[in-house]
């Protein structure tokens, strides 16, 4: 609808994995980060939704290769576009070393963490469906922001 042309790594809840293979996440990760060096996208984002131990905790955040200033650029942009829809939220982008994806792949590439599961009304909103759908506006929104560079 936006005249961008989207490759979808999954469109099911199947990994990037032969079934008979030992360690499927492993197998899964680099077969992501050769598709996505492979098809060289203006940027990436893969959507997850967070947890942990500390139900308190809440709100969406965006991660970024810590060593690429593309990748930063592209979370503070998607950052603000999901704080437009929970202006409460506080969290930042945040830089991060140690994601597989983040570090094996040599395009600008974000985790957009939507939300905490391990909070309660957190979680229910997160399976709202017009939330849902709010959400996926503002990542498209962000996104758009990104590759239009503002």
């Amino acid at each position: 609808q936006q005249d961008v042309q989207v490759v979808m790594i999954r469109e099911t809840d199947m990994g990037l994995y032969e079934e008979q293979t030992s360690n499927k996440k492993v197998q899964d990760m680099k077969n992501r980060c050769a598709l996505i060096n492979e098809t060289e996208p203006d940027c990436v984002v893969s959507i997850h939704q967070n947890s942990y131990h500390e139900e308190y905790v809440s709100g969406a955040q965006v991660f970024y290769y810590a060593d690429s200033a593309e990748s930063e650029r592209a979370a503070g942009v998607l950052q603000g576009a999901l704080k437009e829809i929970d202006p409460e939220n506080t969290k930042t982008a945040k830089g991060n070393r140690t994601y597989y994806i983040l570090k094996k792949t040599d395009v600008p590439v974000v985790i957009a963490e939507c939300g905490f599961l391990s909070n309660y009304e957190e979680a229910e909103r997160l399976a709202d469906e017009e939330y849902q759908q709010e959400l996926a506006e503002a990542i498209t929104k962000g996104i758009l922001q990104y590759i239009n560079g503002n």
